[in-house]
């Protein structure tokens, strides 16, 4: 080049410190910048910069070890390599970073370090005078031929052409190289061609510490020679193995460009390509469908197509690892004793047999049929009555792998079907993911807190279920991330849930739902006995010897510290006994000294008053034996606190217009209380309580139906007349304001209140009820009947009305709790009174004849 065109580096640089190599003039690297001084420099040099001239950066070779890299600025070596940086490309994965790619361009030297944060910039002197470099007849001209550097430059270029020689033309990169030779200066072959060859950095170093050209050619041309030799000695060996295929020469990085290099193993291939092969033959062990097979023979053959340093090189990676990793023909024998599953889900849980019973019959019809495709279950019931765990029990039944997959506040439908691969930082949905986990095709799947799914601007995760969980779909599931389909058919899902009344109609179409209700008192007990206390034993490292909670205990705790449809907060009392008699026994594994004599004091009394003899020496110095801490009424308020739950349904009926009313909660039943009072006033109707728009509309038609009534049942205002509301205003209440309620079923509660204030007679305070009522005095059937009596029974209540229609549901109700309650069905209002007052109803037509009772059923 002419003397006019020669480059002019900034005397001023910002530096860029690497680890990963040593930039040479003349060659082009690609460099990751992950520290936070470099990053400083792209962000605020680089990539605000608009001139050519704030894209010319310093690169020095940092020779610290990265591992003790520490925040201070370390020692920087004198000679450094101007770049242009040509390309800069940001990354989020796996953490924030850049990766360059620059341009070497001329050596400098650090004259002086002028700052060092937030990142270094120094002073420097340029070394390679590239205005002198014109072309190679005239530095063969300007050393004259007799000159060492003229000789040395010579040797060189022979030795360089010989290189290319040994290589195969064929290849597009090494026939580029073949023809840079001829058209760069001389000057410049060694920095090129050491920036080619397999050099270790440190002999990089050397060539860019060579500051004059004619040390420059020595450092380079030993290397070289190095390289022609290997060359032939590979090619010996090849003639000795005529039927080695292998390649000669194996270009890592991308081809034989500036700054990337050739590696000559002994056998021709690069540690990458040993690698691949190894993936290559996992691929095809996988035993994995023909469609996904040839997706993953694609992927493979663009990985050795790709140099490592390409972002995308480690996301096709990770894509074929996960591939082979997935179980497509692995999975599962199938234990199909029914007698044996039988045995293990008994041990397990107690109760539960609808849900046994389920299990039993799919693993029947397995016998039958062993292609079943698997059930999708969904266990909808209040918390802690062992939805989970039974899932865990049935896998343990079938001698399958178990994966749960915790849906509650997802709101992402990438969470189900998985990432594109096209975004950074994607991953495969958590379906697949866990098929990776449990690596069988076959496993069962808990799909827990599937009512608590959420919708957001991502995607609806509800409706990405409707696939996973179709039968006639889920043989051909296909996750964004994979872009393959993988057969779920052979997957058992078992979802969970506290109510269905969230769950989308589509969803809860494509699933059995099997309802899990909450447990009788004598249920908790016996749950309590074989598994709760067993379990919270062993969690604090007690034994039965030391600690024994009797039956009547258990039942203390259930009724007076726990209303609860399940066990959970019995499991907590439970262990906080626990806990406090591992005090105890702590503080006392051995008898003090004082206790000991006055042991020994006490038994001599006892024998002096019987007229025996004490048994000499073993009665004097022998402890007593370690006796069980037994939990009684008195201790257990000593640990536990004064009770939580007191029967206050009596308590609470001492005035006209109360009454006991029935609901249904996510979390079991529970019994709701409703109060009615008036005053002087206009006729207005007032409701309290957070009560939703169908609860309104109840008290409305409750208010209506009384009104219409009121000569029949003899009911008055304040001032005696016939409407009730003439002059009166009614408020009418729901205690626990905090808790929103709506719903049909307290209608007949609202007409009890109000006919109890409008004639000033109590309701009956063992009495309980719950249903729907209509304009026309009817009463229509309502849900949840086994929670609602479930709680009735745990409050103490002996009598409860519920709808006529509900009378098949008190099937479901267990012996015991039928045994101890009196039900009344009634179909209509007249009836609903006349049971809930005792000796009936005023103005009814025969007030002393109880509608249909149902008792001991």
């Amino acid at each position: 080049m002419s003397s006019n065109s020669g480059i002019q580096i900034p005397s001023r640089l910002p530096l860029l410190l690497t680890h990963e190599g040593v930039l040479l003039p003349g060659s082009t690297m690609r460099i990751s910048v992950e520290t936070a001084r470099n990053m400083h420099l792209v962000k605020n040099r680089l990539l605000k910069g608009t001139s050519l001239k704030s894209t010319i950066i310093g690169v020095i070779p940092n020779t610290r070890d990265p591992e003790h890299d520490t925040e201070d600025l370390p020692t920087l070596h004198s000679i450094g390599t101007a770049g242009l940086a040509v390309q800069v490309v940001g990354s989020n994965w796996p953490k924030p970073h850049y990766t360059l790619l620059i341009t070497g361009l001329c050596r400098f030297r650090v004259a002086q370090l002028l700052k060092e944060g937030p990142f270094p910039v120094a002073e420097v002197e340029q070394l390679d005078k590239l205005e002198q470099y014109t072309s190679p007849e005239e530095m063969s001209e300007a050393a004259g031929p007799e000159g060492e550097l003229g000789e040395l430059s010579k040797r060189f270029y022979q030795a360089a052409v010989q290189l290319v020689g040994m290589l195969d033309m064929s290849v597009p990169v090494v026939a580029k190289l073949r023809r840079l030779l001829d058209s760069l200066p001389r000057e410049t072959l060694p920095d090129v061609l050491a920036s080619m060859i397999h050099t270790s950095n440190k002999e990089k170093l050397q060539v860019l510490d060579a500051v004059s050209l004619e040390e420059r050619f020595k450092k380079t041309l030993p290397l070289l020679t190095r390289q022609i030799e290997g060359l032939k000695l590979l090619q010996k060996t090849r003639k000795l193995r005529p039927d080695d295929n292998k390649r000669v020469l194996a270009v890592r990085k991308g081809g034989v460009l500036p700054g990337h290099q050739f590696s000559l193993d002994e056998e021709g291939e690069d540690e990458d390509g040993d690698d691949t092969a190894v993936l290559e033959r996992k691929v095809k062990g996988a035993n994995m469908p023909q469609p996904a097979l040839r997706v993953c023979l694609k992927e493979l053959k663009r990985l050795k197509k790709m140099p490592q340093s390409m972002p995308e090189y480690a996301l096709t990676r990770n894509y074929l690892d996960l591939m082979v990793e997935l179980p497509w023909s692995k999975s599962t024998t199938d234990c199909l004793d029914i007698h044996a599953a039988r045995v293990l889900l008994d041990s397990d849980h107690y109760a539960m047999e609808k849900l046994k019973r389920r299990v039993l019959e799919y693993l029947a019809v397995r016998q039958l049929k062993s292609t079943l495709k698997g059930p999708i279950l969904c266990f909808v019931g209040p918390p802690g009555v062992g939805k989970t765990s039974v899932g865990r029990s049935i896998a343990r039944t079938l001698g399958r792998e178990f994966h749960r997959i915790a849906l509650g506040g997802v709101c992402d439908q990438s969470d189900i079907r998985g990432h594109r691969r096209t975004y950074v930082g994607s991953m495969p949905g958590r379906i697949i993911n866990g098929l990776k986990t449990v690596g069988v095709n076959n496993p069962v799947f808990l799909l827990d807190e599937v009512d608590k799914l959420g919708k957001s601007l991502q995607g609806d995760p509800a409706s990405a279920l409707l696939e996973v969980l179709d039968p006639e779909q889920n043989h051909s599931f296909t996750d964004h991330y994979l872009n393959v389909a993988f057969d779920l058919s052979q997957v058992l899902f078992i979802a969970t849930a506290n109510s269905t009344a969230t769950i989308p109609p589509a969803l809860l179409d494509r699933m059995e739902v099997l309802q899990v209700q909450g447990y009788t008192q004598e249920e908790k007990v016996e749950i309590a006995h074989r598994h709760l206390i067993p379990h919270q034993l062993e969690q604090h490292g007690l034994t039965p010897q030391q600690l024994q909670i009797p039956q009547d205990t258990t039942q203390d705790i259930i009724s007076k510290y726990t209303r609860e449809a399940g066990v959970r907060s019995l499991e907590r009392k439970i262990g906080a006994i626990c806990r406090a008699v591992a005090v105890k026994v702590a503080e006392g594994h051995t008898v003090t000294k004082s206790e000991a004599t006055e042991q020994r004091v006490v038994r001599r009394s006892v024998c002096a008053l019987r007229g025996e003899e004490p048994d000499g020496v073993s009665a004097d110095m022998a402890a007593p034996p370690d006796m069980p801490i037994v939990i009684d009424h008195i201790a257990l308020k000593d640990i536990l606190g004064p009770h939580v739950f007191e029967m206050e349904v009596s308590e609470r009926l001492t005035l006209p217009g109360v009454a006991v009313g029935l609901a249904w909660t996510p979390l079991g039943g529970e019994i709701m209380f409703v109060e009615a009072s008036r005053m002087e006033g206009e006729g207005q109707l007032t409701l309290t309580g957070q009560l939703g728009d169908v609860m309104k509309e109840s008290a409305h038609l409750a208010m209506s139906w009384l009104r219409s009534n009121a000569k029949t049942y003899q009911l008055t205002n304040m001032v005696g007349g016939s409407d009730p509301l003439e002059g009166t205003d009614i408020h009418l209440h729901f205690p626990a304001g905090a808790v929103t309620k709506d719903g049909p079923s307290a209608g007949v509660t609202m007409v009890t209140v109000l006919a109890s204030l409008f004639s000033g007679r109590l309701v009956r305070s063992d009495v309980a009820m719950t249903g729907e009522i209509t304009l026309r005095g009817l009463v229509l059937p309502v849900g949840g009947i086994k929670d609602k009596v479930l709680a009735a029974h745990r409050a103490g209540v002996k009598r409860v009305i519920i709808p006529k229609r509900n009378e098949k549901d008190l099937e479901e109700i267990p012996a015991n709790v039928r045994v101890e309650l009196d039900f009344v069905t009634a179909s209509n209002l007249d009836e609903v009174l006349n049971a809930a007052f005792d000796g009936g109803f005023p103005g009814m037509s025969n007030p002393l004849t109880l509608p249909h009772i149902v008792s001991k059923l």
